[in-house]
């Protein structure tokens, strides 16, 4: 079973609806690259990807520890080069927030999975990582 359908909608847009849920989004080409910028563009979603994934693994992990994150949140910038045009820097701020209660154990555990959730051992090694991690 495919997990999603994408459609191409004209003037460099797409609909990308996940089967399971029926949630879509829409996708726009950058200004920087033709596009109208009204939407986030498909390298934004990579970036983001990585974000999203580790915080989703830090949440997997927190609920199986008894840790609380809620609130923890990230500020994700994406930095293009060109010939050829990609991704050559994902920089994440990340904002851990734990309870007074939650240990060092917990700090370490959280801090593992930076480098190791499925995203940040998909992408190509020549785009840089940099993450950055504050517990509040």
């Amino acid at each position: 079973m495919a997990g999603f359908e994408t459609i191409y909608t004209g003037e460099l847009r797409t609909q990308n609806t996940h089967l399971q849920s029926g949630n879509s989004i829409i996708t726009d080409a950058p200004t920087d690259n033709q596009g109208k910028g009204e939407a986030f563009s498909p390298t934004d979603l990579c970036a983001l990807s990585l974000a999203n994934c580790i915080i989703t693994t830090m949440g997997i992990y927190a609920q199986n520890h008894g840790y609380h994150i809620e609130g923890t949140k990230a500020l994700t910038t994406k930095h293009m080069a060109n010939d050829p045009r990609r991704i050559s820097r994902i920089e994440i701020a990340l904002t851990i927030y734990l309870k007074e209660s939650d240990d060092e154990h917990a700090k370490e555990g959280l801090l593992r999975i930076v480098k190791s959730c499925p995203v940040a051992r998909s992408l190509h090694p020549d785009i840089h990582q940099d993450v950055t991690v504050h517990f509040a």
